[in-house]
C-alpha cells in the first residue's frame, strides 16, 4: 500500500481545507488511518486517528475544528479542517497502519499555511 497526501494550501485564519489521503492499494488494508502534523524544527504530532471500524480520536488543539474520515469505496481518507489559525500552520501527513504486516506506511506531506 502507497499513501497520496494532496489539498494543502494557503488560507486565511477563519477558512477551511479539505486534506485527501489516497491509498494505492486497498485501504481495507489499513487498521487505523492517522493525519500527522510537523512545524520545521519541532517534532511531528499527531493530529486525528479512525479505525476501520470508525472510532475517531484527536489532538486537543484541534477538536471540535478538524474531522478525520474514511471513504472505503474510494481508497481514501480524508481531514476536514475548519475554523483554521495561524497556529496550524504546518505539513500535513497521512499514514497508515497495516495490521497484516505490523507496520506503517507514511503518505508525502502536503504543506497547510495559515495567514492571519
Amino acid at each position: 500500500v502507497q499513501l497520496q497526501a494532496s489539498g494543502g494550501g494557503l488560507v486565511q485564519a477563519g477558512g477551511s481545507l479539505t486534506l485527501s489521503c489516497a491509498a494505492s492499494g486497498d485501504l481495507l488494508g489499513i487498521n487505523v488511518a492517522s493525519w500527522h502534523r510537523q512545524v520545521a524544527g519541532e517534532e511531528r504530532e499527531m493530529v486525528a486517528v479512525i479505525t476501520r471500524g470508525g472510532v475517531k480520536n484527536y489532538a486537543n488543539s484541534v477538536k471540535g475544528r478538524f474531522t478525520i474520515s474514511r471513504d472505503s469505496a474510494k481508497n481514501t481518507f480524508y481531514l476536514q479542517l475548519n475554523n483554521l489559525k495561524p497556529e496550524d500552520t504546518a505539513v500535513y501527513y497521512c499514514r497508515g497502519y497495516i495490521s497484516a504486516t505490523s507496520s506503517f506506511v507514511w503518505g508525502q506531506g502536503t504543506q497547510v499555511t495559515v495567514s492571519s
